[in-house]
């Protein structure tokens, strides 16, 4: 089985498809730095179905989620946009974890997904 990439760089790419599996990189709200959690969730959330989009799956093959919050206070919040997201019995197996800081300082949260295509 060949393995293809989307959104190559130097460093990672953005999207990984193997054996009918689709990885992502875990995702920052690059479109909304330095916002509110529910802004920055929504912002990540858009990139996740572009993302799958390209790589012929959608929202609804979400195997699994991993989800870092730099302050767990924010899981509430977070949750309202991740509720309103997800299908209703299609949710993910998910983990949410607090990471004292992520990649750059404005980011407050980041999400990495594994689905089906």
């Amino acid at each position: 089985m060949p393995v293809e990439r989307i959104q190559v760089g130097p460093r990672m790419s953005q999207a990984v498809m193997h054996n009918q599996t689709v990885y992502l990189a875990g995702q920052v709200a690059s479109g909304a730095p330095g916002a509110s959690v529910t802004e920055q969730t929504k912002d990540i959330l858009a990139r996740i179905e572009t993302l799958l989009a390209a790589a012929k799956s959608d929202k609804t093959k979400i195997i699994s989620a991993t989800i870092w919050l730099t302050d767990m206070s924010t899981f509430a919040e977070m949750n309202s946009v991740w509720d309103a997201w997800v299908v209703p019995g299609a949710t993910p197996a998910r983990a949410t974890v607090v990471s004292s800081q992520l990649a750059s300082p404005e980011y407050k949260i980041e999400i990495a997904i594994i689905a089906a295509q």
